[in-house]
């Protein structure tokens, strides 16, 4: 997850395997990473905050 500090949605779905869909369901019940939306209407997921979100995924062993 080098180089630009954000994420595409298309970018973020490569990286968890999922579909756009699958985000967006995430998105509606608020239970994905945070987002930026962009004045044009995309949205960006800074890196840092795609990290964050998934540590708190992280289960005790």
């Amino acid at each position: 997850m080098a180089g630009r500090p954000t994420l595409t949605v298309f970018e973020l779905c490569q990286e968890l395997g999922i579909g756009r869909s699958t985000f967006y369901e995430w998105r509606a019940k608020r239970r994905g990473p945070r987002c930026i939306k962009l004045p044009n209407g995309e949205l960006r997921i800074r890196k840092v905050d795609f990290a964050e979100w998934l540590e708190s995924l992280e289960e005790a062993a």
